[in-house]
C-alpha cells in the first residue's frame, strides 16, 4: 500500500490538466483529482468556445467555501507554462480527435473519456463519421492507443501515452463477460444478451427531448437498438462478432448507474462453485471488481464508488446463465476509471484517491 500524502505535499509533484471540467464526467474526475493524495490541484481548462463563469464553484456549488477553482481558456502554452504532464480529455468526441496529435507531439500522456480514440476496427469506428485533418496520422494514433481497462490491459497501461478511457456500458459488459469468454465457457455462436440500464446522466449534461425530466420520470425506454457506439468497444475487447452479441441500453429514470443483465449458454454443464471460482481467479488482485458469486448485484451497492460489482445465476441445467453487473457511469464508467489508469501509468496502488 503506498503511503496517504496530503494534496500539495511536497511529495504530491504531479501536475494535471482537465479539459471540459464543467460536464457530468467532467466535474466528477475534477473532485477526484483534487483529493488525490498524490496530485497538485488540476489546470482546469475550459473550451475556448465557451463562455460562462469563470470559475467551476459557480457551476458546481458543491465546492463552496473550499477555494476557488478558477476556469481558464484552453491554450497550449497554458498548458506548458503549468508543467502538466497528463492530460484528460472530457471533451465531445470530435474535439478529442481534433486535439491529440498535439498533445502527443507535445509529449503529454492523456487520459481521453470521449470516444475518439477506443476503437481500432474502421467499420466500428465509422459509427462516430470521423473526419481527420490527417487520416494517416490519425490512424497511428488508433493504433497506438490503449483501451484503458486496467483489468485486462494493466501492462500496457504502464507505459501508454495515450489511454481511451472505456465506454459506461462497454465496461460494465466487457468486465462480466471477460472471464467465461476468455476462459472458452461460452458458447458464442448460440448468441449472448446483453440488457443494460443506465441512469440519465449517462446521456451527458446537455438537455435533449429525450432526456427531458417529463419523458424521463415514471418511464423506461430502449434506444439506439443495434448500432449504439458502445457495442463496437465490447465486441472487440471480447473478441466477438457483431452476430454473436446483442446489446439494448434502456434509459432508467434515476441520475447515474448501470445495471447490465447477461443472458449466456456455455459449452458444457457448470456449477455454481466453478463458476465463481472462473470469476474470483480472473480478478484476483483487481481492486475494483467484486465478484458476488450468487448474490445479485444492485445500482444502489455501487453508485459513488469505482466498483463494478457481478453476481450470476446459474439455470438448473447448468448449461445456461444470467450475469449482472453494477456501476456508476460517472466513476467506473467515466472518471473513476480514468484515474484508476493514471494511477496504473504512474506505477501507484490502483485505489489511490478512489477509497
Amino acid at each position: 500500500m503506498s503511503t496517504t500524502l496530503r494534496p500539495g505535499s511536497e511529495q504530491a509533484q504531479l501536475q494535471t490538466a482537465v479539459l471540459g471540467p464543467t460536464g457530468y464526467s467532467g466535474f466528477e474526475l475534477t473532485r477526484i483529482l483534487l483529493g488525490h493524495p498524490r496530485l497538485k490541484p488540476p489546470l482546469l481548462l475550459r473550451r475556448d468556445s465557451e463562455n460562462g463563469p469563470a470559475t467551476l464553484d459557480e457551476v458546481y456549488p458543491h465546492l463552496s467555501g473550499n477555494g476557488s477553482y478558477p476556469l481558464e481558456p484552453f491554450s497550449w502554452s497554458r498548458l506548458e507554462k503549468s508543467g502538466a504532464e497528463l492530460l484528460f480529455l472530457a471533451t465531445p468526441h470530435e474535439l478529442s480527435r481534433e486535439l491529440m496529435p498535439e498533445a502527443i507531439r507535445r509529449g503529454l500522456r492523456v487520459v481521453d473519456l470521449s470516444g475518439a480514440w477506443r476503437l481500432k476496427q474502421a467499420e466500428n469506428r465509422a459509427v462516430y463519421k470521423f473526419t481527420d485533418a490527417d487520416p494517416a496520422e490519425a490512424a497511428r494514433l488508433d493504433e497506438a492507443a490503449v483501451y484503458g481497462c486496467p483489468e485486462l490491459h494493466r501492462d500496457r497501461l504502464r507505459l501508454a501515452q495515450l489511454v481511451a478511457n472505456p465506454g459506461c456500458y462497454a465496461n460494465s459488459i466487457i468486465l462480466a463477460l471477460a472471464p467465461v469468454v476468455f476462459g472458452k465457457l461460452v458458447d458464442s455462436e448460440y448468441g449472448i444478451i446483453c440488457d443494460s440500464k443506465s441512469g440519465v446522466s449517462g446521456a451527458g449534461k446537455t438537455p435533449t427531448a429525450k432526456t427531458h425530466f417529463v419523458e424521463v420520470a415514471d418511464n423506461l425506454s430502449a434506444y439506439s437498438l443495434f448500432n449504439h457506439r458502445h457495442l463496437g468497444e465490447m465486441l472487440e475487447q471480447l473478441g466477438l462478432h457483431n452476430g454473436q452479441l446483442i446489446f439494448t441500453p434502456h434509459l432508467l429514470p434515476i441520475p447515474r448507474g448501470i445495471l447490465s443483465t447477461i443472458y449466456v449458454r456455455f459449452r458444457k454443464e457448470m456449477t455454481a462453485t466453478e463458476l465463481e471460482a472462473c470469476y474470483r481467479q480472473f480478478y484476483c488482485g483487481c481492486a475494483w471488481v467484486r465478484v458476488f458469486g450468487t448474490r445479485m448485484p444492485q445500482i444502489q451497492y455501487s453508485v459513488r464508488s469505482n466498483y463494478c460489482d457481478i453476481g450470476f445465476c446459474l439455470a438448473p441445467d447448468g448449461r445456461r446463465a444470467v450475469i449482472v453487473s453494477c456501476l456508476d457511469n460517472l466513476v467506473k464508467g467515466a472518471a473513476g476509471l480514468a484515474v484508476q489508469n493514471l494511477n496504473v501509468m504512474y506505477g501507484w496502488d490502483e485505489r489511490e484517491g478512489l477509497q
